[in-house]
Formats: C-alpha cells, sequence, structure tokens
C-alpha cells in the first residue's frame, strides 16, 4: 500500500489579451505563425497536457494520458472564457480530469484563481473582494461546485487577503516556502522563525485570522520546483521520476511531497515536457516505489494542520524584495538587460491607481442612484460574468427599482468600466524590462477603454491625470521613447468609435464575402458587441465601389445600442483599407481606415487571405483530377518533368489527389512529388489537411479502417508526414479497445501490445 504523498500543481495563466471594445484577441505578431500568445501556448502546452502521449522504446504510442486528471492545477478565468470558446476540447478535457479527481480522491484537482491576476496586497479592498468573489464565481460555473483552493497572483499575500479568502470560504492557498516568517503549534506559543532551508514544507499550516477565522496554507518544495522550472529536470522522464521517487522516500511517509511551477512550463518552456510529467504521473498512479498521488483538498481532509504559521506580509514567489517588482525599479529582470532599468514600473503604477481611485469615487457616486448597494453590486457581477446569474436576475437583485432605459445602460457601462479598469492591474504589465512591451501597453488600453467608458457616463477625461504619471516614464529602448510617446503612438489610436467599428465590420464582411449587395443587409459579432449593417438601395451603382447606409452597434454587457447612419468611401482600385469611413451626416469627418491598429488589420487580413486560399484550394483540387493522366513519363535521360514550375504550383493538391486515392500515379509522378516537396512552402498546411481527413473519417460512425491506412500509407510513399495528432486523440477515445480497429491504430502509431 504506497504510504508517500504526491502532488504536482499547474499554474496555468495568460495576462488578458483581449481588445477591450471586441472583447476578443487580435493577433499578435511576436507569436506567428500562430495568431497569438493564448492560440500558440495552447497548441504547446495545455493540449499536449490533456493528450499526453506516452511511448515504447521504438516511440509507439503506450497510453494518452490527462494529465489534468492526476495533478493539481488552477487555470486563469480569463484563460478559460478564451479556451471554452476557441479551444473547447482542450477545454473539455480540463473539466474531465477534475471530474475523475473529483471521483477517485473525493476533491477534484482544481483550484481556483484570482480573476484578472492582480497583485493583492497592492489592491484596494474594494479590488480584493471583487477579484475573489469573481473568481469563485467563474470556477463554481465552469467545475460545477465550490472551490476548495485559490491561488494568488505570483503567490503575493499578506494577511487581509486571507482573512477575504477564509471569509469567501477557501480553505487553503499556496505559498512559497520563504514566504513564511515563523511556525508553532497550534495552541502554543513556541514560536521559532522559519526559513526556507528548515521550514517542514510536508504539512499543512494554519494561518490564524481575525474573528476566529482561518484559512491553511501549503508551501511547495522549492528546490525542487525550481529544478523542474528552470534545471531541466524535464529533459528526461525518468530522471524526473527518480527524484521525485527518491525525495518521497526520503520523507518515509510521513507527509506531502509538493511542487508548483508555472503550467506552461510543461512543453511550452521544455518542450516534450509533458511526456515527461505523464511518466511520472503514471509511476505514481501505479503506486510505483511506494508514492501515490493526491491533491492539496484532499490531503488537508485527511490531515488538518497540527502547526500555525505566520507569513511575510506583502511577500511573493517571483520577487525576493516582496511584491516591489509591481510598483518599483527594484532589480527584478535587469539581470536579462544589462544597462536597462525597470524605473518605469512606479509611474505606470502610480498613473493607474490614480485613475482607478477617480473611476471608483465615480463608480460610488454615480452608482448611488443605480445600485442598492454598488460595491455589493460590483462584487456581485462576477456572477453574471460566469453566467451564474442572467443580466435580469442581477439587476432584479441589484439595481434600484423603476430605472429608465437610460439609467440602466448607464448602470451596465459603469460595470463594464470597472472589469476593465481592473484588468488594467494584471501583473504582467510590471513583471517584465520595459514600459513598451506588449504587457504594459495591453495595461494601458484597458484603462483607456474604463476612461472612455467613465466619460460616456459623465466623468471628466482622465486621460491628463493617467499622462502626468505615465509621461514621467520612458522606455529603454530609445525608438520607442517615453511614455507620452508610447501613449501617442501605439495606445491612443486603439481607441474604438463608431467610424473605426464599422470599417471593421464592413472590411469584414467584404473579406469574407459576405459584403451585402445594394438594399441588403448583415452582421459581424464580436464576443463583446456585434453590428448589424444596412446598405442603402440606391448605393453601389456608380461603379466606384462606394456604399452608404445605416448601422446599430450593440454591446454585449450593456443595455443600449449606438445607431447611426455611414457611409464607406472606396478608392479606385479596391484595397478597402484606402477607403475612409463617414458616420453621421454629410459634413461629418471622413475616417481613413487605415487608422485601425496593426493587430485588427492583420485580423481582416487573416480573414480574407484564409478564405481565398480555401477556394483557390478546392478550384485546384478539382482541376487537378487530371493531372495525373497528363503527367507523363520521362524519355531518355530526363530527370524532371517538362515545365516543372508550373507543376510545382500545383504541388499539394496533385499530392491530395494521390493520398486520397483519387488517381493513379506513375513512379515518375512519385518520385517528382517526393522531390518537391521536401522543402515546399505548402508541406506544413497539407500535412494538417491530411491529418484533419484523417480525424474527420475516425469520427464517423464505423470509420472503414482499411481505406484509412492506405491513406497514410500512399502519404508515406510520397515522403508526406501528416500531423496525427488530433486523430490518435480521436482514436484513443473512441477505438483503442476494439479489436476491429487493430488496422487504423498500427497506421495511427500505436504499439500493437496495447491493442486487443
Amino acid at each position: 500500500m504506497p504510504s508517500n504523498r504526491l502532488c504536482i500543481h499547474g499554474h496555468f495563466y495568460q495576462p488578458p489579451r483581449e481588445d477591450p471594445w471586441m472583447d476578443t484577441i487580435f493577433p499578435e505578431g511576436s507569436a506567428a505563425p500562430a495568431t497569438h500568445w493564448n492560440e500558440r501556448i495552447c497548441a504547446e502546452s495545455y493540449a499536449p497536457l490533456a493528450w499526453a502521449r506516452r511511448l515504447d522504446g521504438k516511440g509507439r504510442i503506450i497510453e494518452i494520458m490527462n494529465c489534468y486528471e492526476y495533478m493539481s492545477f488552477n487555470f486563469g478565468p480569463t484563460l478559460l472564457t478564451w479556451m471554452e470558446g476557441q479551444a473547447p476540447d482542450v477545454y473539455a478535457r480540463v473539466l474531465e480530469g477534475d471530474r475523475k479527481s473529483l471521483a477517485r480522491l473525493g476533491h477534484g484537482n482544481a483550484i481556483a484563481q484570482i480573476y484578472h491576476h492582480v497583485i493583492m496586497p497592492l489592491a484596494t479592498d474594494l479590488d480584493k473582494r471583487a477579484e475573489i468573489a469573481w473568481a469563485l464565481a467563474d470556477f463554481e460555473t465552469r467545475f460545477k461546485r465550490p472551490a476548495e483552493g485559490l491561488w494568488l497572483s505570483e503567490a503575493a499575500v499578506d494577511n487581509r487577503t486571507l482573512d477575504l479568502l477564509a471569509q469567501a470560504g477557501v480553505r487553503f492557498t499556496i505559498l512559497a516556502p520563504r514566504q513564511a516568517m515563523a511556525v508553532a503549534d497550534i495552541g502554543q506559543e513556541n514560536w521559532s522563525d522559519a526559513g526556507e532551508e528548515t521550514l517542514d514544507i510536508c504539512e499543512p499550516y494554519l494561518v490564524e485570522l481575525p474573528e476566529g477565522r482561518g484559512i491553511a496554507v501549503y508551501f511547495y518544495d522549492g528546490p525542487l520546483s525550481q529544478a523542474v522550472a528552470f534545471e531541466g529536470l524535464l529533459r528526461h522522464g525518468d530522471a524526473f521520476w527518480g527524484r521525485l521517487s527518491g525525495m518521497a522516500a526520503e520523507g518515509d511517509g510521513k507527509g506531502l511531497l509538493a511542487l508548483a511551477t508555472d503550467g506552461e512550463t510543461y512543453g511550452h518552456h521544455f518542450k516534450f515536457g509533458e511526456m515527461a510529467l505523464a511518466f511520472a504521473l503514471s509511476q505514481a498512479r501505479a503506486g510505483a516505489s511506494g508514492v501515490a498521488l493526491t491533491n492539496y483538498a484532499a490531503y488537508l481532509a485527511e490531515n488538518p494542520p497540527k502547526r500555525r504559521a505566520r507569513i511575510h506580509e506583502d511577500s511573493s514567489w517571483s520577487c525576493v524584495h516582496g511584491v516591489e517588482r509591481w510598483r518599483a525599479d527594484c532589480g527584478c529582470s535587469a539581470e536579462h538587460r544589462p544597462g536597462w532599468n525597470q524605473s518605469w514600473r512606479g509611474p505606470l503604477r502610480d498613473g493607474l491607481n490614480a485613475v482607478k481611485e477617480r473611476i471608483d469615487g465615480h463608480f460610488r457616486s454615480t452608482g448611488a442612484a443605480l445600485f442598492s448597494d454598488p460595491e455589493e453590486a460590483l462584487v456581485r457581477y462576477g456572477r453574471v460574468l460566469s453566467g451564474l446569474d442572467t443580466a435580469e436576475v442581477f439587476a432584479a437583485a441589484q439595481f434600484k427599482a423603476k430605472l429608465s432605459p437610460a439609467q440602466r445602460d448607464t448602470a451596465w457601462k459603469l460595470l463594464t468600466m470597472q472589469k476593465w479598469a481592473l484588468s488594467s492591474f494584471a501583473s504582467c504589465a510590471w513583471f517584465f524590462d520595459d514600459l513598451g512591451r506588449i504587457e504594459p501597453l495591453n495595461a494601458l488600453t484597458f484603462a483607456l477603454r474604463a476612461m472612455q467608458l467613465a466619460s460616456r457616463t459623465g466623468l471628466e477625461d482622465l486621460e491628463p491625470l493617467l499622462l502626468s504619471h505615465v509621461g514621467q516614464a520612458s522606455s529603454n529602448d530609445p525608438a520607442l521613447g517615453s511614455g507620452h510617446d508610447l501613449w501617442n503612438h501605439e495606445v491612443r489610436p486603439r481607441r474604438e468609435s463608431a467610424e473605426t467599428i464599422l470599417a471593421q465590420a464592413l472590411i469584414h464582411l467584404w473579406a469574407e464575402g459576405r459584403l451585402p449587395a445594394p438594399g441588403g443587409g448583415a452582421s459581424v459579432v464580436w464576443p463583446g458587441l456585434s453590428v448589424s449593417i444596412n446598405v442603402g438601395e440606391a448605393e453601389g451603382t456608380d461603379g466606384s465601389g462606394h456604399r452608404a447606409g445605416w448601422a446599430s452597434i450593440r454591446w454585449t454587457r450593456e443595455s443600449g445600442s449606438d445607431d447611426c447612419i455611414w457611409a464607406w468611401e472606396l478608392p479606385h482600385g479596391g484595397d478597402p483599407l484606402a477607403g475612409c469611413i463617414r458616420v453621421g451626416e454629410t459634413g461629418s469627418k471622413c475616417i481613413p481606415a487605415s487608422y485601425i491598429p496593426w493587430g485588427k488589420r492583420q485580423a481582416l487580413a487573416l480573414a480574407w487571405v484564409r478564405r481565398t486560399e480555401a477556394e483557390s484550394w478546392e478550384r485546384q483540387v478539382a482541376e487537378t483530377h487530371l493531372g495525373a493522366h497528363l503527367f507523363l513519363p520521362y524519355r531518355e535521360a530526363q530527370t524532371t518533368q517538362t515545365g516543372a514550375e508550373c507543376w510545382d504550383r500545383l504541388w499539394s493538391a496533385m499530392c491530395w489527389q494521390w493520398i486520397m486515392g483519387e488517381v493513379a500515379a506513375s513512379r515518375d509522378l512519385m518520385d517528382f512529388l517526393t522531390e518537391r516537396g521536401r522543402e515546399h512552402p505548402e508541406r506544413t498546411l497539407l500535412t494538417r489537411r491530411v491529418g484533419q481527413i484523417v480525424a474527420e473519417r475516425l469520427e464517423c460512425s464505423a470509420p472503414d479502417c482499411h481505406a484509412l491506412r492506405l491513406i497514410l500509407e500512399r502519404a508515406a510513399s510520397v515522403a508526406v508526414v501528416p500531423d496525427l495528432h488530433e486523430a490518435q486523440n480521436i482514436f484513443w477515445a473512441r477505438f483503442k479497445n476494439d479489436a476491429t480497429a487493430r488496422e487504423a491504430a498500427l497506421a495511427l502509431g500505436f504499439a500493437p501490445s496495447l491493442l486487443p
């Protein structure tokens, strides 16, 4: 019977990247070829952990493991919101992992996380309460149970935060060992100093709080977590397991061995790290070396604290100076760029604090006429964001009676204002080495949106107040300039207006081939707003491509709409980004579509190129059906096809015809396809397409395994290696115990030993 307990925790988080008007993530150039970093890291870490491969000595799959079923974890609510909409299969595996661990251990692996990843010791009391309440509501909606534990952003802690957690029903949190100040036995005053080298991290501690409350605190193993995160322990699964099992054995069953790292360590920071983790989890799952897997909540239920702890106030896991990394030039991160400094952190914090103070005052004063209790309404607004309460239920409970439609719209705008104001304090804005990085610029963009909503609800323009602080800062890169320069060149242009929103809606419709003809209408929907476009009957008949009509912009979490007439003036030549938009009467200002920020223009370009490429592919596939018949055999000393450059242009579609068995291929054609495909620019796209068709056919009610094997054999014959991850995942879920699917299993790379 295993006696040594092991808990491996992953903290999964991405900073908020959503545009605060559209509430969607637009392209980020540094993440290319992925659209943005959420998409890229999901592919490199979150998805591989959901379907982690375990291989035999010949590289064949013996198991596909959902690591979330066997590891402790927390996900940032804003990250899960994106995953739910854009990576639903991965999202489902996360939820499934928690459900199965709950059934196995009586306590789920998932714990909650502070909603916007703000540094709690630096937050106001109202913001602390909101961040906790929103996080717990989000968790309950997703995991269908109350959260027992909660991860503090950067493990940044003070006693007030712990007290608010306890008041909210949270039973435990996790800290770094150096955050413990002193320990004592419960009921005794035998306090002794706690150091990272002397602290017993194999047990939970009780932190006593006002009014008789208390909360359990775990301290993870610092050196072990450091080795996983930064010292390459994940390079070999057996070495990782050897370190874990050896340390567990040293504990001799006397407590819990627990480590905690960023979840992105597995797969993103260390490629194939998820496989090392899966190997270790499989060993512990089997009870090897007397080790048994558990999670923090399950261990706490069996082992309530026997000792007390006092914590270092305003401490964190990633800043040895406490929480200075998020408000001062403390030296953290300076080693990465010699000669750089982080003196910009203070002005950024001061500016956002000044804006938030004015916004909070405006929320309370204006909200007093709209909400029964403005602060309580803000704290409970997370139930609307999470879906626990409908807007109607929330309004009935929190709005004052008999509000006019305009007053109700103002109330919703005030709440949205606070949502984006809170987003501006996400910790990543201060974490890295320069004001000009994407994270500080995003924080300022969230503040810009909050200030715009404040202005629309009656507050003065807060931009001068913000710039009086941020303008004192400068980028370390002279080319980026001062805080004023960054604001003027990078942030302020992101502000949306009716003109820019309509420009994006119209160009989006054009890019997707859905632009209405005169007299028609269409809609474009983003998570944060929707736009209904109507084109006038008499427009577009002069050959200029000009359009005019009327539109309605509706905001998702607001009750009103912005209605207007518009005119889209396109220049001759048809470049949609070269045109301009007028809103209102003909004398109104014409706003060039080129004013739209780069990320949003890139999104419009992606919409066009994806549609155009898909249509081009369909044409090529249809037209190359004859290609195999017209690709004549070589004569005499011929080594390549006559007109090879033209055949090369059709390489991908010709391969497809052969791989899908639509045409027969001569030896010369197969040699040509193989040779030309080695570095062909369409190779990656073709491997993805072949993988997708295999996955689609596996999802059929009765897949033809023989036909699937032939597809993969023909692909191999021209050196095309399909991306089979999705197909393998589907096969594992549906057919791993199906003897009739053996042929497909072997072709997909599964080991014969695991097949019936």
